[in-house]
């Protein structure tokens, strides 16, 4: 994978509202892989019955896949995502969201994402999909790539 693409994808990633907001992080990039985390903070992802909600590991997986699908170095968006949520995290968990590429075409891609906490327990599971749109992505200019 180019070193600027890699770069500028992950000064997205920091300058993201949202993934500032959750706190999350992206600490592993390669063409069709990326590895997100973030830590379980009760104060703000509990749901109605104080445990995660699954909005926040949905996000934390939402969050891998945008990151892995900009590795081709085009704008690529999200056609379809099915989670399956397997486990509840413990409190203050930290989780890691590993996406991985499984198919592609000039147009789509297919992607296995898994998330499990620091003890390896398995949180969730999901099959995404996306669209490829050929359009370059706007965060890297011409120069850095």
């Amino acid at each position: 994978m180019d070193e600027k693409l890699k770069q500028a994808i992950f000064r997205q990633v920091e300058l993201e509202p949202f993934a500032q907001t959750l706190k999350m992080e992206l600490v592993q990039l390669e063409e069709g892989f990326s590895a997100v985390e973030m830590s379980y903070d009760a104060g703000v992802m509990n749901n109605m019955f104080g445990r995660a909600h699954g909005g926040a590991i949905f996000s934390l997986v939402d969050e891998a896949f945008e990151t892995v699908c900009q590795t081709v170095g085009c704008v690529t968006v999200a056609l379809n995502v099915s989670v399956n949520f397997v486990a509840s995290p413990e409190l203050g968990a930290r989780l890691r969201a590993e996406a991985r590429e499984v198919n592609s075409t000039r147009k789509t891609a297919s992607y296995d994402i898994k998330v499990h906490d620091q003890n390896g327990i398995l949180i969730a599971v999901c099959q995404a999909l996306a669209y490829r749109t050929g359009k370059p992505l706007p965060f890297v200019s011409p120069e850095q790539a």
